[in-house]
């Protein structure tokens, strides 16, 4: 199915695109492609097939949607066992690109892509840039990373798919974005909300407000941010802020994208089965409730990925979206299963911690968790940047930010932390996902 118009001017259009086909055609074309896929994965990968096996099934067993839930399950740690090239499902000469993670937590994830998986990934960040109102005309600065990263290159052929003018400055230079921002007239830019919140704060220190510039639209993912946040972005930049969902392992960025009503994130249900499980139990959950997402890749061909875990925890909206879209939505991820830490008990997710300062006047949305342990106890204390205003201020002034800000973190988490208060650019900035957690208690 053709999802786009090629007009004379050279950019594509969502005209029949599968984000508004009846619900009843959607998932006729997913369990199509679920059977296709299904085999694909159990002919070409020998783990999924060997579990497949064990289980006693057959692709043919697959009859209905419903069905998938008898399927095994696959986890990040099935890329790393069978690195670097185990999981393809492709010869090496129908591979026209790899990509990989950093590789910060053992043996880096590799994967990989056909032609007519590019194809696929630049089609769902057309839909993805066209539904935040994006198009033909637009100049995209794309400060996601390139390289083996998938974030940068997703995102630039998406863009260029598009018919928008694609700057591909990647990450990092902080006062070249700025300029480039305010020189070239972008009108979108695609990063890290935490590295754009470092970018809106330089180009106050520089005499620059970018309520004056044109750019209009901010795509953010890459890690997980909140409403508070979104509100903090859009009045200081003069944005709309727009959510982005993606992981290496399924595709890169693309997944899922909020449109013009910022209501969640749309998931491109017509290439991406997503279901929500009980982390514990793995049993399914119905829309609505929270859980664990669980995706499985329907057109993948390099790399099909069979009830892939990702770990963040969201839920599936089952209400219409005032845009029309057919394909559903899930609620904005803002924390991951495993980025969770007990402390004296308490589950904790660093996203609490954020949306705790979001809330107190004269602090800034750089944060750190620094967790040690002493004498067989656990501790957390929580570092926070404050205003230069604050910081500067009296002994008082400063000890009712910090009371303030205790009390707000006590409320959320249910226990009082540590807290210190730091003067601003003190806590490094991240040029890539924000490193929140600094974990001591193994060192």
């Amino acid at each position: 199915m053709n999802a786009f118009r090629h007009d004379a001017g050279g950019s594509f259009h969502p005209v029949s695109a599968p984000d508004y086909l009846p619900v009843i055609q959607l998932r006729a074309l997913q369990l199509h492609r679920l059977k296709s896929i299904v085999k694909r994965a159990y002919d070409h990968q020998a783990l999924f097939r060997e579990r497949l096996d064990a289980k006693g099934m057959k692709p043919q067993d697959l009859e209905k949607l419903e069905d998938i839930h008898n399927l095994p399950f696959t986890v990040k740690a099935d890329l790393r066992d069978t690195y670097p090239f185990g999981m393809f499902a492709s010869p090496m000469s129908e591979i026209v690109r790899v990509h990989a993670s950093s590789g910060t937590t053992g043996k880096p994830i590799v994967v990989a892509y056909t032609k007519d998986d590019i194809d696929v990934w630049s089609s769902v960040m057309v839909r993805s840039f066209a539904a935040c109102g994006l198009g033909q005309g637009d100049i995209i600065q794309n400060a996601y990373g390139y390289g083996l990263f998938t974030g940068g290159l997703g995102a630039h052929y998406g863009a260029e798919a598009l018919g928008a003018t694609v700057i591909p400055i990647s990450g990092g230079n902080s006062d070249r974005q700025i300029m480039i921002m305010q020189d070239f007239g972008v009108t979108a830019i695609c990063c890290t909300p935490s590295y754009f919140l470092h970018l809106i704060e330089r180009a106050r220190e520089m005499g620059i407000d970018m309520r004056k510039l044109p750019i209009k639209a901010g795509v953010f993912g890459a890690e997980p941010w909140t409403e508070a946040m979104r509100e903090r972005i859009e009045p200081e930049a003069g944005i709309k802020a727009y959510d982005i969902y993606g992981l290496s392992e399924i595709i890169g960025p693309g997944v899922a994208m909020e449109c013009q009503e910022q209501a969640g994130p749309h998931l491109f249900e017509d290439h991406f089965y997503c279901e929500i499980i009980d982390p514990e139990t793995c049993k399914p959950l119905p829309d609505g409730q929270e859980g664990e997402l669980v995706i499985t890749t329907l057109s993948k061909l390099a790399m099909p990925m069979i009830r892939y875990r990702t770990r963040d925890i969201t839920a599936l909206v089952p209400e219409p979206c005032e845009c029309g879209r057919t394909i559903r939505r899930m609620r904005r991820i803002g924390r991951r299963s495993d980025d969770m830490f007990i402390i004296r008990g308490v589950n904790v997710f660093p996203s609490q911690v954020e949306a705790a300062l979001l809330k107190v006047e004269g602090t800034l949305p750089h944060y750190q968790i620094i967790l040690e342990r002493e004498k067989g106890l656990d501790n957390m204390e929580v570092q926070v940047e404050v205003t230069a205003d604050v910081f500067g201020d009296t002994i008082g002034a400063m000890e009712t930010v910090r009371k303030k800000l205790s009390d707000e973190i006590a409320h959320i988490l249910g226990i009082r932390v540590k807290l210190s208060l730091v003067q601003p650019h003190t806590i490094e900035r991240s040029q890539g996902k924000a490193k929140r957690v600094i974990d001591r208690r193994k060192m």
